[in-house]
Protein backbone atom coordinates (compact mmCIF):
# COMPACT_ATOMS: atom_id res chain seq x y z
CA UNK A 1 0.00 0.00 0.00
CA UNK A 2 1.33 3.34 -1.17
CA UNK A 3 0.77 6.80 1.79
CA UNK A 4 1.88 10.13 1.65
CA UNK A 5 2.68 10.67 5.35
CA UNK A 6 1.26 13.89 6.59
CA UNK A 7 3.62 14.12 9.66
CA UNK A 8 6.60 12.22 10.72
CA UNK A 9 7.10 8.60 11.49
CA UNK A 10 9.60 7.34 13.36
CA UNK A 11 11.39 4.85 11.42
CA UNK A 12 9.64 4.81 8.76
CA UNK A 13 9.93 8.50 6.93
CA UNK A 14 9.48 11.99 7.39
CA UNK A 15 6.32 14.13 6.33
CA UNK A 16 5.14 14.28 2.40
CA UNK A 17 7.05 11.45 2.17
CA UNK A 18 5.90 8.96 -0.40
CA UNK A 19 6.05 5.29 1.62
CA UNK A 20 5.26 1.60 1.06
CA UNK A 21 3.84 -0.20 4.03
CA UNK A 22 1.58 -3.75 4.53
CA UNK A 23 -2.32 -3.16 4.10
CA UNK A 24 -3.10 -3.70 7.59
CA UNK A 25 -0.18 -1.11 8.99
CA UNK A 26 -1.97 1.71 6.71
CA UNK A 27 -5.00 0.67 6.78
CA UNK A 28 -5.38 0.31 10.82
CA UNK A 29 -3.07 2.45 12.10
CA UNK A 30 -1.56 5.33 10.17
CA UNK A 31 -4.98 6.26 7.94
CA UNK A 32 -7.15 6.90 10.87
CA UNK A 33 -4.46 8.48 13.11
CA UNK A 34 -4.27 11.35 10.48
CA UNK A 35 -0.73 10.17 9.99
CA UNK A 36 -0.67 9.54 6.14
CA UNK A 37 -3.36 9.52 3.71
CA UNK A 38 -3.60 7.17 0.15
CA UNK A 39 -1.13 7.82 -2.31
CA UNK A 40 -3.80 8.07 -5.43
CA UNK A 41 -2.31 10.18 -8.73
CA UNK A 42 -4.15 12.83 -7.56
CA UNK A 43 -3.08 13.24 -4.42
CA UNK A 44 1.10 12.74 -5.88
CA UNK A 45 0.06 15.81 -8.26
CA UNK A 46 -0.72 18.02 -5.29
CA UNK A 47 1.91 17.06 -3.14
CA UNK A 48 4.08 17.54 -6.06
CA UNK A 49 2.89 20.95 -6.39
CA UNK A 50 3.06 21.99 -2.34
CA UNK A 51 6.43 20.64 -2.54
CA UNK A 52 7.72 22.68 -5.52
CA UNK A 53 5.90 25.76 -3.98
CA UNK A 54 7.87 25.11 -0.46
CA UNK A 55 11.16 24.66 -1.74
CA UNK A 56 12.36 28.53 -1.42
CA UNK A 57 11.23 28.30 2.08
CA UNK A 58 12.92 25.00 2.93
CA UNK A 59 15.90 26.32 1.69
CA UNK A 60 15.75 29.19 3.98
CA UNK A 61 15.30 26.82 6.78
CA UNK A 62 17.90 23.92 5.63
CA UNK A 63 20.58 26.99 6.40
CA UNK A 64 19.33 28.18 9.52
CA UNK A 65 19.71 24.44 10.59
CA UNK A 66 23.66 24.62 9.76
CA UNK A 67 24.21 27.65 11.42
CA UNK A 68 22.56 26.07 14.62
CA UNK A 69 24.22 22.86 13.60
CA UNK A 70 28.18 24.95 13.13
CA UNK A 71 27.16 26.61 17.03
CA UNK A 72 26.51 23.62 18.38
CA UNK A 73 29.64 21.55 17.15
CA UNK A 74 31.80 24.90 18.79
CA UNK A 75 30.01 24.32 22.19
CA UNK A 76 31.98 21.97 24.46
CA UNK A 77 29.57 20.18 27.34
CA UNK A 78 30.18 18.63 29.92
CA UNK A 79 27.41 17.09 32.44
CA UNK A 80 28.15 16.62 36.01
CA UNK A 81 26.73 13.58 37.56
CA UNK A 82 27.13 11.69 41.07
CA UNK A 83 29.58 8.53 40.76
CA UNK A 84 29.90 5.54 43.06
CA UNK A 85 32.46 2.68 42.75
CA UNK A 86 35.29 3.18 39.75
CA UNK A 87 33.51 5.39 37.38
CA UNK A 88 30.18 4.13 37.89
CA UNK A 89 27.22 6.55 37.90
CA UNK A 90 24.11 6.44 40.04
CA UNK A 91 21.41 6.62 37.70
CA UNK A 92 22.38 7.30 34.10
CA UNK A 93 22.90 10.32 31.69
CA UNK A 94 20.23 9.90 28.67
CA UNK A 95 18.92 12.96 26.04
CA UNK A 96 16.78 14.69 29.11
CA UNK A 97 19.96 15.87 30.43
CA UNK A 98 21.71 16.83 27.60
CA UNK A 99 18.97 18.71 26.40
CA UNK A 100 19.36 20.63 29.55
CA UNK A 101 22.73 21.12 28.83
CA UNK A 102 22.79 22.43 25.98
CA UNK A 103 19.05 24.70 27.08
CA UNK A 104 21.88 26.25 29.60
CA UNK A 105 24.79 27.17 26.46
CA UNK A 106 21.28 28.75 25.09
CA UNK A 107 21.13 26.41 22.49
CA UNK A 108 17.34 25.05 22.81
CA UNK A 109 16.71 21.61 21.40
CA UNK A 110 13.97 19.36 22.04
CA UNK A 111 14.88 16.26 23.69
CA UNK A 112 13.19 14.14 21.29
CA UNK A 113 15.71 14.94 18.54
CA UNK A 114 18.59 13.60 20.20
CA UNK A 115 19.14 10.49 20.31
CA UNK A 116 22.37 8.52 22.28
CA UNK A 117 22.24 5.23 24.30
CA UNK A 118 22.19 5.60 28.00
CA UNK A 119 25.29 6.74 29.54
CA UNK A 120 26.60 4.88 32.83
CA UNK A 121 30.10 5.57 33.32
CA UNK A 122 32.39 8.59 32.72
CA UNK A 123 33.74 9.25 30.02
CA UNK A 124 33.08 11.03 26.59
CA UNK A 125 30.23 10.22 24.45
CA UNK A 126 28.72 11.35 21.41
CA UNK A 127 24.95 12.40 20.36
CA UNK A 128 23.67 12.82 17.02
CA UNK A 129 21.39 15.47 16.88
CA UNK A 130 18.72 15.87 14.09
CA UNK A 131 17.78 19.75 13.48
CA UNK A 132 16.17 19.02 9.98
CA UNK A 133 15.34 15.86 7.95
CA UNK A 134 18.34 16.85 5.40
CA UNK A 135 20.54 18.30 8.84
CA UNK A 136 22.36 16.12 11.26
CA UNK A 137 25.23 16.70 13.69
CA UNK A 138 26.95 14.58 15.87
CA UNK A 139 27.63 16.24 19.13
CA UNK A 140 30.73 15.40 20.97
CA UNK A 141 30.06 15.74 25.34
CA UNK A 142 31.56 14.76 28.46
CA UNK A 143 30.13 12.96 31.42
CA UNK A 144 32.63 14.49 34.25
CA UNK A 145 32.15 13.73 38.77
CA UNK A 146 30.12 15.91 40.38
CA UNK A 147 31.70 17.97 43.05
CA UNK A 148 30.81 16.94 46.39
Amino acid sequence: MELILKQDVDNLGFKDDVVTVKNGYGRNFLIPSGKAILATVSAKKVLAENLKQRAFKEKKIVDDAKKVAEALRALEIKIAAKVGAGDKLFGSVNNIDLAEALEKEGQAIDKKFITLTTVKRLGKYTAVIRLHREVSVDLEFEVIAQAS
